[in-house]
């Protein structure tokens, strides 16, 4: 890859105008991945702020033995890899199965190898190629139409599971916990359109811009797409460094920054909401400790309180050091999926969300990011994110939260809908 740094006074445009053209330019391509951290200060960082794109075909990666395919792929050399791990790679992980509908139809993972990428800074971009001219690139950026924020009109969003219901199986989940079956359980429902027809890339600019996020991203693959407002990390992977950022803990914003500051206090003294947080901590530093050297596994921060556009969340940071014999395949597959979004013990919980849940989780919940050419990495939790099928015309998202036996199935419920509350505002609910 041929790399070309171009400054903003050499654009005949805006860096901003230019990113956005670059958007668009980009959704011309088959396969398209975009990363932006929206300049949210985070403990690590978000994303890397990064567009890449490519006019082949995803790589040939084998779904039946999907850590052993991707492994073998990462030991060839490449500039990148960007894509994701779905949800459902949970059955390769241990011995579970998924059974429940999925109206999207992603597959279990997908990464392909970009033709071009752009990193984007403040005063300029980065323009990595292999085949074709900068100049080119940037006149073909240039000339393409500038993408606005839009909300589709007419979509009739339908919750796939009743309110009476959610209380019922919240209810069961404190049964299983006072059974001593589970802990903490991740319970989540599913909202949906059918037969829908929108443009991916101005409604994402519109949940980016109504919740704005340190890993935020867009992905076509096809007729496939991710619109995604995760504020929650997965995993980075820096040199041996493993970073983990799990999310537990929700409340409101504030109308006032006096109302702020109270109710990020009230979240921080919670109790059920720092039990929760324990329950995954524990079980990510677990997690972490079958690819890390012994005595590296650390909490870095407990029970952070940070604020986003719609909520303000509790995140804790736990980090370790990867041990010599292991790779990133082994990281990722020791960990996978984050435990925030299961429960404890993990797999009982994995056990029971399929029992309980409607929706197959598919990309819901997995992991979105990207590989460097060096082994490291970065991948969100996919969660506030919306999901297209542009060849069914299949909308969906999903919400959850963490049941414990202090859980009030109401109160649980109303979470959800407030999670749910910046798709459902885009999507002019």
């Amino acid at each position: 890859m041929v790399k070309t740094e171009i400054l903003e006074k050499e654009l005949p445009i805006s860096l901003e105008e230019f990113r956005l053209k670059a958007l668009a330019w980009a959704d011309t391509y088959p396969l398209a991945a975009y990363y932006n951290p929206n300049n949210i200060p985070y403990p690590h960082q978000g994303f890397e702020h990064l567009l890449a794109v490519s006019g082949g075909a995803a790589l040939p990666l084998n779904e039946a033995d999907a850590f052993g395919s991707l492994r073998k792929t990462l030991l060839a050399p490449h500039p990148l890899l960007c894509g994701y791990l779905g949800y459902d790679l949970k059955n390769q992980v241990e011995k579970l199965s998924s059974h429940n509908h999925d109206g999207i139809g992603f597959p279990l993972l997908t990464f392909f190898v970009p033709d071009l990428y752009l990193y984007f800074n403040s005063e300029s971009i980065r323009l990595y190629t292999s085949d074709r001219k900068a100049n080119d690139i940037v006149a073909a950026i240039c000339a393409t139409a500038t993408p606005a924020p839009a909300t589709p009109a007419g979509i009739q969003v339908t919750q796939r599971v009743a309110r009476e219901k959610y209380t019922r199986q919240v209810e069961r989940i404190r049964q299983h916990i006072l059974e001593g079956d589970v802990y903490e359980l991740n319970f989540c429902m599913e909202f949906y359109a059918e037969q829908v027809q929108l443009q991916p890339l101005p409604l994402y600019l519109a949940l980016n811009a109504a919740s704005p996020t340190p890993f935020s991203g867009y992905l076509k693959l096809q007729d496939k797409y991710l619109l995604c407002a995760s504020p929650e990390r997965f995993m980075k992977k820096e040199g041996q460094k493993l970073i983990s950022q799990p999310i537990k803990g929700t409340i409101r914003r504030g109308s006032t920054p006096e109302e702020d500051k109270a109710l990020q206090r009230q979240l921080r003294h919670d109790e059920k909401e720092l039990a929760e947080n324990m329950m995954i901590v524990d079980l990510v530093r677990n997690d972490l400790s079958r690819s890390c050297a012994t005595g590296t596994v650390q909490v870095e921060e407990m029970f952070g309180i940070y604020g986003f556009r719609q909520v303000s969340q509790m995140i804790s940071t736990i980090v370790g050091e990867l041990r010599a014999e292991k790779d990133l395949t082994d990281a990722l597959s020791g960990t996978f999926p984050m435990g925030s979004m299961t429960g404890a013990p993990k797999i009982s919980a994995m056990q029971l969300i399929e029992e309980l849940e409607d929706t197959r989780r598919g990309l819901y919940s997995g992991a979105f990011g990207y590989i460097s050419g060096n082994g490291d990495c970065d991948f969100n939790v996919v969660i506030r994110s919306m999901q297209y099928n542009a060849g069914t015309g299949y909308l969906s998202f999903m919400v959850g939260s963490a049941i414990t036996y202090d859980s009030d199935p109401n109160q649980e419920y109303e979470e959800c809908l407030l999670k749910a509350q910046a798709i459902l505002k885009v999507l002019g609910q």
